[in-house]
C-alpha cells in the first residue's frame, strides 16, 4: 500500500460530509417548506437525476468489473484444488453468518413484538400512501420457492443474455466456469487471453475509480431527496419495527463480526472496521452491495492486504450472495408483518421463514430495495396479505442502507477470514498478511 500523503479529506470523510448535508438540508425542506412546494419537486427532481447517474454509472461498470474479477481470481488460483478449498471455505462461512443473522432477528422480534398493537387508522393511511409501489412489488415477487428452478436458474443458456438482463448468479456461475477453463487449458494463448481479462479488470478499476470521486455529491443529492420527500413521519410511525431491525443489525455488526474477525482471522476487530470504513460509508449512502464492490476490492488490496485472488473471489461472489443483512431484515419485516395483522406463526413456520431468508438472501440482486420482492414472497407463504409491504415502505430505504452496510461489512469479514492461511506467493507476500493477522 502506498503511503504517499493525500491531498485534501479522504473520500470516506468528503462522503459523510455529503451524507450529513444532504439529510440536514433535507429535513430542514420537509419541514419549514415542505415536500409538495413547486420549487422542492424541482429541486428534488434534478437531484435525482444526478444521485441516478452516479448509481447508473457504476451499474454500468459492475457486470464487465464482476466478470472479469471472478474470472482472474479462479485463474489466479492455480488449480482446481485451492479453487474447491476457497470456494468451500467461503460457502460454509456465508451459510454460517446468514443463518446467525437470521436467527438475531427472529429472537428479536419474538422479544420485543415491534408488529403488536399498533393503531388500525396508522396502518391504513400508511397502507394507503404505498399501495401503488406494494402493488407492483408483489406482482414481481414469486409465489414459491422452487429450489429445483432456482438451481436450474444458476446455469444460464445464453451468459451474453443473462449479463443483459442483470442476471447475477448466473452471469457468476459462467464466470467461474470459464475461470476454471483458463486453469485447465493451461498454453500460451489461454496466459495471453488470461493477461487481456487482466486488463479488463485494470480498466474497470481505473475508471470506477474516477467516477467514485463524484460519490460526496451524489450522496448529498439522495440523502437530500430522501429526507425532504419523507422527513420523519414515516420514521415516527413504525419506530419500533426500526429500532428492532437496527438492534439485531447492530448485535450482528458488533457482536458477531468482532468475534468471527477475532477467533478466526487474529486480527483486531478495532483496526479491521477502521480500515473498512470507506466501503461501509459508500454501502450505506448507496443501498447496493454491486455498487460499492468497486471500493471493497480496493480496501481489500490496500487497506486488509489481503491475497488478490482471495479477496477478488469471495468479494464479488459475495456482492451477491453473502448478504446476511438482507436475510435478516427479511426475518425481521416478515415476522413485523405478521403480528401487525395478528397472524401467529409457530416453530416450524418462524424456522420455514429463516430458511428461506437464508436462500432469499443468497438469491437477492445487490441493488436498492432487492429484498422487497423475497418479503412478498415469504408473506404469502405463511398467510399474511402481501400487499402488507406498503407498510414497511416508508422506512424501507434507511433500513436497506443499514443492511446494505451489514451486506458489505461482512463480505469482508468473509474475505478476511477465508484469506487467513491463503498466501499468493506471486502477487502477495506473506509478510504484509502477517502484519495484520
Amino acid at each position: 500500500m502506498t503511503t504517499a500523503a493525500r491531498k485534501g479529506p479522504a473520500l470516506h470523510v468528503l462522503m459523510l460530509i455529503g451524507f450529513a448535508l444532504g439529510l440536514g438540508l433535507g429535513l430542514w425542506v420537509n419541514i419549514a417548506v415542505g415536500p409538495d412546494a413547486e420549487w422542492v419537486q424541482t429541486v428534488t427532481g434534478i437531484t435525482g437525476v444526478v444521485g441516478q447517474i452516479f448509481l447508473r454509472l457504476l451499474f454500468m461498470l459492475v457486470i464487465p468489473l464482476l466478470f472479469s474479477a471472478i474470472v482472474m481470481g479462479v485463474a489466479e488460483m492455480g488449480d482446481l484444488g485451492s479453487l474447491g478449498r476457497v470456494g468451500l471455505k467461503t460457502l460454509l462461512f456465508t451459510i454460517l453468518i446468514s443463518a446467525m443473522a437470521v436467527i438475531i432477528g427472529l429472537i428479536m422480534v419474538n422479544v420485543f413484538k415491534p408488529g403488536v398493537g399498533i393503531d388500525p387508522a396508522i396502518a391504513q393511511e400508511m397502507l394507503a400512501q404505498g399501495s401503488g409501489r406494494a402493488a407492483s412489488i408483489v406482482e414481481s415477487s414469486p409465489e414459491s420457492v422452487d429450489l429445483g428452478q432456482f438451481f436450474l436458474g444458476l446455469v444460464p443458456d445464453n451468459a451474453f443474455a443473462a449479463a443483459a438482463g442483470n442476471q447475477i448468479l448466473p452471469l457468476m456461475v459462467f464466470a467461474i466456469i470459464f475461470g476454471v477453463g483458463l486453469v485447465l487449458a493451461k498454453s500460451p494463448a489461454t496466459d495471453k487471453l488470461q493477461e487481456v481479462i487482466g486488463g479488463l479488470f485494470e480498466v474497470m478499476m481505473k475508471l470506477i475509480n474516477l467516477v467514485i470521486k463524484l460519490a460526496p455529491i451524489a450522496v448529498a443529492c439522495l440523502m437530500f431527496n430522501l429526507s425532504a420527500l419523507f422527513g420523519w413521519a414515516l420514521l415516527e410511525k413504525l419506530a419500533g419495527f426500526v429500532a428492532v431491525a437496527i438492534g439485531a443489525m447492530a448485535i450482528h455488526m458488533f457482536v458477531v463480526y468482532p468475534a468471527l474477525i477475532a477467533i478466526f482471522a487474529r486480527m483486531s476487530p478495532l483496526s479491521f472496521f477502521k480500515k473498512i470504513r470507506e466501503p461501509m460509508v459508500m454501502a450505506f449512502s448507496t443501498a447496493s452491495s454491486n455498487a460499492t464492490l468497486p471500493v471493497a476490492l480496493r480496501c481489500a488490496q490496500d487497506e486488509l492486504q489481503l491475497p488478490r485472488k482471495i479477496s477478488r473471489f469471495v468479494l464479488t461472489v459475495g456482492a451477491t450472495a453473502n448478504q446476511n443483512g438482507t436475510a435478516l431484515f427479511e426475518g425481521v419485516a416478515v415476522l413485523f408483518l405478521a403480528q401487525f395483522f395478528g397472524v401467529e406463526l409457530d416453530l416450524m413456520q418462524q424456522l420455514t421463514v429463516m430458511l428461506v431468508c437464508i436462500l432469499g438472501g443468497i438469491g437477492t440482486a445487490g441493488v436498492p430495495a432487492g429484498s422487497l420482492p423475497v418479503v412478498a414472497m415469504i408473506l404469502g407463504m405463511v398467510g399474511v396479505p402481501p400487499a402488507g409491504i406498503a407498510l414497511i415502505l416508508g422506512v424501507d430505504r434507511f433500513l436497506d442502507m443499514c443492511r446494505t452496510t451489514l451486506n458489505v461489512a461482512g463480505d469482508l469479514v468473509a474475505a478476511t477470514v477465508v484469506s487467513r492461511g491463503e498466501v499468493d506467493p506471486v502477487v502477495d507476500p506473506p509478510e504484509p498478511l502477517r502484519a495484520i493477522v
